[in-house]
């Protein structure tokens, strides 16, 4: 596990000044990687690091030879290590890099952005015990949780072709689905859109097939982290999801923000791994003394929505949840590597691992509209008027995320959208 050092300091700022700023997503302490490119340019995408309200060119800055964003995460993680030491130390105030890496710099609202690096295989987990509950009720009200839940991390492998960048357009999603009172299915839009608060978390070195990865190094094998919305019609859902779960209600769009927060960046805000006391308690190939203490992270995270209606209109987006992942992953990041190799799985650089719906124990927690609005029987009302069951075309719905921890800078990891364009 990546353990605080003096990238990490408090103390530290930043020559570019917008990271010094309080609230700023990307601090000095942050450093979060992705991959972009100036806006109207198409010469290809460029690994940056995002600081204050900048983008370090890394290949401009002479800190990697390619723009290849899968080999740097595919390096041991002494190197990636050092690579983070490199830009801390680059951008400090006083670093005699200023002058060179100055020229390296672009503004960020001058960029464009892609998916942080190449996606090979996409895995969908089930982390959340108070999500799993809540929508096991609308599905099996006599045995809402099943009883392999608190002791096999679930999941499932999505596509991973159809995973976007934040910022973009998806249309409503057609399908199969079967009205309570008809005899037959139909085929058509989407009436039950959804969306879904996850983390991406993105592996780094891989694994070779057949050789496990255990608990106690798992991190290792693990790049950082993203915001992720796993968009899900929940009528095709309901029709297709037995025997074999998801497929056409989840594989048209997800939308994941352009910046990899670095596990090294989260070292401050980890927290303990902590199962109720009459829970089963994990097996030992997924138990760990370091997992119990320190395996879990403290990551607030709120879901917000703006209706076309606000938007032409001027107004804000407004806030439909919000929630922290200490208290709603069942599952720390470490389990879920552990467990989708210890079949012999071979894992690779540029693999997401999504978190699945991250819901926490009270309803203004919830991570989905299915959840909030108990399966659209209690419509929210929002400040204008409108009332949403779930989605309807023309909406825009933001993820954030941050980390906070006293004694640590305000970490953030920006902003994850995505708008809803009609069939």
């Amino acid at each position: 596990m990546t353990t605080l050092n003096e990238t990490h300091d408090p103390e530290l700022k930043s020559w570019v000044t917008s990271a010094n700023k309080a609230g700023c997503d990307f601090p000095i302490q942050n450093l979060p990687f992705g991959r972009f490119r100036r806006t109207g340019i198409e010469d290809g995408w460029r690994i940056g690091v995002a600081i204050g309200d900048q983008v370090l060119d890394l290949r401009a800055a002479g800190l990697v030879d390619n723009d290849d964003m899968n080999t740097v995460m595919a390096a041991s993680p002494e190197a990636r290590q050092a690579l983070r030491r490199e830009l801390s130390d680059g951008l400090r105030e006083g670093s005699t890099q200023r002058p060179a890496w100055t020229r390296a710099l672009v503004p960020q609202n001058e960029c464009e952005y892609s998916v942080p690096c190449r996606i090979g295989d996409y895995t969908d987990f089930y982390t959340s015990v108070h999500h799993a509950t809540t929508v096991g009720k609308q599905f099996r009200p006599d045995n809402p949780l099943l009883p392999n839940y608190k002791w096999v991390p679930i999941g499932y492998h999505g596509r991973a072709s159809s995973i976007g960048v934040s910022g973009g357009t998806f249309k409503r999603p057609r399908g199969q689905t079967r009205a309570p009172d008809a005899q037959a299915p139909s085929l058509g839009p989407s009436k039950r859109l959804d969306y879904e608060l996850e983390l991406g978390w993105f592996v780094a070195c891989g694994n070779e097939q057949g050789e496990p990865i255990e608990i106690g190094n798992a991190e290792a094998h693990l790049f950082g982290v993203t915001l992720f919305n796993d968009w899900s019609a929940r009528d095709i859902q309901g029709w297709e999801y037995q025997p074999l779960g998801p497929f056409l209600s989840k594989n048209f769009a997800s939308t994941v923000s352009p910046w990899m927060v670095t596990m090294e960046a989260l070292a401050p805000f980890r927290a303990a791994f902590e199962r109720p006391a009459d829970d089963p308690q994990p097996l030992p190939y997924l138990d760990s003394d370091a997992n119990r203490a320190r395996g879990a992270f403290s990551i607030s995270l709120e879901v917000l929505v703006q209706t076309a209606k606000m938007r032409e209109a001027g107004e804000a987006p407004v806030r439909l949840s919000a929630t922290n992942t200490s208290r709603a992953a069942y599952w720390t990041p470490a389990q879920l590597v552990a467990h989708h190799t210890v079949n012999g799985c071979n894992l690779q650089a540029g693999d997401l691992l999504g978190s699945g719906t991250l819901s926490g124990p009270e309803p203004s927690e919830a991570g989905s509209l299915m959840e909030l609005t108990g399966s659209g029987k209690s419509p929210v009302t929002l400040p204008n008027g409108e009332v949403r069951s779930f989605l309807e075309d023309g909406d825009t719905l933001i993820l954030r995320g941050w980390c906070e921890a006293d004694g640590a800078i305000r970490i953030g990891l920006g902003e994850c959208s995505g708008t809803v364009a009609a069939s």
